[in-house]
């Protein structure tokens, strides 16, 4: 498998001229990717720069005019044959991926699955892009639209989705016409190249979809190119608002999704097995390294918190942290020694801040495995909204518990957090669920599901500091976000000409 992945990334820096990938490293600057299970770097990564970038955005312009001709259904087959390549090579993909950031195989499959709802969505496209149509909106006067793709666009993914998110960006935009520039996390970024190799096997032509590597050199040589129309990003709160300020101010389209702080409501009347059961995955599963994880649980009532701590204690320990090729393991290390060191500190200060730790994950060591940057569950109870562990994002397999009196306490806490991205409801009561879906300040709301990631011909998007911009990712938002609407106004006249001359200099109207 290693000496797969590593044979991908020579291929990373080989393939420029096949308008797939970036070429050679800026001056010589490279990011290390880790085996998170070892702890040992495993391979490096060139970064580009400008002039590479310059060299991509070429090959896309003189590419893209022709993708845009080439009528929907033939771009919609092209889509077909992907998903059949990535449904073959599912196992590949999923083992590659894990072994990069550290998820389990199962979670990787996962990933890739996800990805593969939004391009079945794709494989849809010819339905989607037809645009709507006014016959006889005046005398003799049609008026009709239609959906054009923007050019080339861009998208920058992050670390913890290096096969759903690309796809859920690359997908509607070429779906829709347009050329793509994909910069993957550096992290990561050799299941993206995997799939861009297989988008090529699919028919895709040469210059559609490019991969290019980097740091933030990379991103803001893509923020700043003037002939990128549109970017779509995924990361953190502090640079999605970054990354969307200077995209805008280089008068392009952007959408940049943010963090994180998803609540889960627990009413007295929930299951509280199902719930205990759901929060072991929402809280815990990938480390913890998911936007729309659940690490803030809100009991209703003292004796609903004590109920559901009494749960949740077995169930943590009956947790199994291992290696992501573990079959057993329900979750395996975190991407690397940095974002270790960065969660094992957010779980010191919650300590700090009063909160009581009741399950303490730091120092977890696997036996053999002893290098590796693995981090146990944690458990905090009796944490406050005023503490800072709370506010921010921790992005780990850290577990709080803030009581609240009331439901309407409960609906307030997610409601006036700075992010609002998901939040779930747990009870039986309709009534309840109801009020709280439709009063609450969150972009995505489950209701006795505890991750509620809408499915593909939905769109996923977030409110507050967990999103800038105005239009969400895939669905029928990410194809408004990827293409723009031309209306015509038609009239074709029959020959005669009655009117005054004097019409001519009057404004129109359909009436």
């Amino acid at each position: 498998m290693i000496q797969f992945r590593r044979k991908t990334l020579r291929e990373v820096n080989h393939l420029l001229a096949d308008s797939i990938t970036q070429g050679s490293a800026a001056g010589g600057r490279s990011g290390e990717i880790f085996d998170p299970n070892a702890g040992e770097v495993q391979a490096k990564v060139a970064f580009g720069d400008a002039a590479l970038l310059a060299k991509a955005v070429e090959a896309a312009k003189a590419a893209q005019p022709e993708w845009a001709a080439t009528n929907p259904q033939r771009r919609a087959r092209v889509f077909f044959k992907f998903k059949e390549l990535v449904e073959a090579n599912i196992d590949e993909l999923a083992r590659l991926l894990s072994s990069e950031h550290g998820k389990v195989v199962a979670d990787s499959r996962g990933d890739v699955q996800r990805g593969l709802d939004v391009i079945e969505f794709c494989c849809g496209i010819p339905h989607v892009l037809k645009g709507e149509y006014t016959q006889g909106a005046g005398p003799g006067i049609d008026v009709y639209s239609m959906r054009q793709p923007l050019g080339i666009g861009a998208g920058i993914t992050p670390f913890n989705f290096p096969a759903m998110i690309p796809m859920w960006m690359f997908g509607p935009a070429i779906a829709c016409g347009n050329a793509f520039i994909l910069k993957p996390s550096e992290r990561d970024p050799s299941v993206p190249v995997r799939l861009a190799e297989l988008m090529r096997e699919a028919g895709l032509p040469e210059g559609i979809l490019q991969v290019v590597h980097g740091d933030k050199e990379m991103v803001d040589a893509i923020l700043d190119h003037e002939d990128i129309g549109a970017v779509s990003f995924v990361g953190s709160s502090d640079i999605a608002h970054y990354v969307y300020k200077r995209g805008v101010a280089a008068g392009k389209r952007v959408q940049a999704m943010g963090g994180a702080k998803n609540h889960g409501i627990v009413m007295p009347d929930a299951d509280m097995d199902q719930v205990v059961n759901d929060l072991s995955g929402a809280a815990f599963g990938s480390a913890g390294e998911r936007c729309m994880a659940l690490p803030v649980v809100v009991p209703v009532g003292e004796d609903t918190a004590e109920r559901l701590r009494e749960k949740l204690l077995p169930a943590i320990a009956a947790l199994r942290v291992g290696v992501s090729s573990d079959d057993d393991a329900h979750y395996g290390p975190v991407v690397n020694a940095a974002h270790r060191t960065r969660v094992e500190n957010w779980i010191q200060t919650g300590v700090d801040e009063g909160a009581e730790l009741v399950v303490d994950g730091r120092g977890f060591e696997l036996q053999g495995h002893e290098k590796g940057f693995f981090i146990g569950p944690s458990l905090f109870d009796h944490v406050t909204t005023d503490m800072q562990s709370y506010k921010e994002e921790i992005f780990g397999p850290v577990l709080q518990i803030v009581r609240a009196k009331s439901f309407e306490e409960a609906l307030r806490l997610p409601s006036e957090h700075q992010y609002g991205n998901g939040v779930a409801i747990f009870t039986r009561n309709g009534h309840a669920a109801r009020e709280f879906a439709h009063r609450v300040n969150v972009g995505m709301v489950g209701i006795n599901v505890p991750i509620p990631v809408p499915v593909a011909y939905h769109s996923f998007g977030g409110w507050k500091r967990s999103a800038f911009g105005d239009t969400n990712q895939h669905g029928i938002e990410g194809v408004k976000f990827w293409t723009k609407v031309k209306t015509i106004t038609a009239r074709w006249p029959d020959g005669t000409a009655d009117a005054d001359d004097k019409d001519a200099f009057v404004i129109p109207t359909m009436g």
